[in-house]
């Protein structure tokens, strides 16, 4: 379970669930290159305000949920993530390099949606909507004590 970043002035919960495709669409995320992935990640989170909650890979693309700060732009974030994974990668393993012609290892384009921790968007919707809704309905039933002044 995630838990609250704290920093001076405030309070965050941020989770991010962020699919990044490998370029062309190519099958060469194996157990070995996941593994090279999953410790590359790790050396992000210590040099970035960026922890990664879990990763999962499939041939072709990977889903990470990662947890940042706000003041992080989100694409600088997608950013620093795809472009240093593909470096390692590409140090560790070059047989990758025959298979993806042109230097890249990811797609220009990545998916990337917010998690909430204690809602979905309806719950949060209907919160949001219904804001104020119990503090005015307390001054319809009660008098109004200047009435007669």
């Amino acid at each position: 379970m995630s838990e609250h970043i704290n920093k001076r002035h405030n309070r965050s919960l941020l989770l991010y669930h962020i699919v990044c495709p490998v370029k062309y669409r190519r099958a060469v995320l194996t157990d070995t290159t996941e593994e090279t992935l999953k410790q590359t990640c790790e050396q992000i989170s210590k040099c970035y305000e960026i922890q990664f909650i879990e990763i999962g890979t499939d041939e072709d693309h990977v889903h990470f949920l990662v947890q940042s700060v706000p003041s992080m732009l989100l694409t600088r974030m997608v950013q620093t993530i795809k472009s240093i994974i593909a470096k390692q990668l590409f140090l560790s393993h070059p047989e990758i390099k025959k298979q993806l012609w042109g230097g890249s290892f990811w797609t220009s384009g990545f998916y990337i949606n917010t998690v909430g921790q204690y809602g979905n968007e309806s719950v949060i919707r209907n919160y949001v909507k219904n804001q104020g809704k119990q503090y005015q309905q307390i001054q319809r039933s009660q008098p109004n004590l200047f009435a007669d002044l």
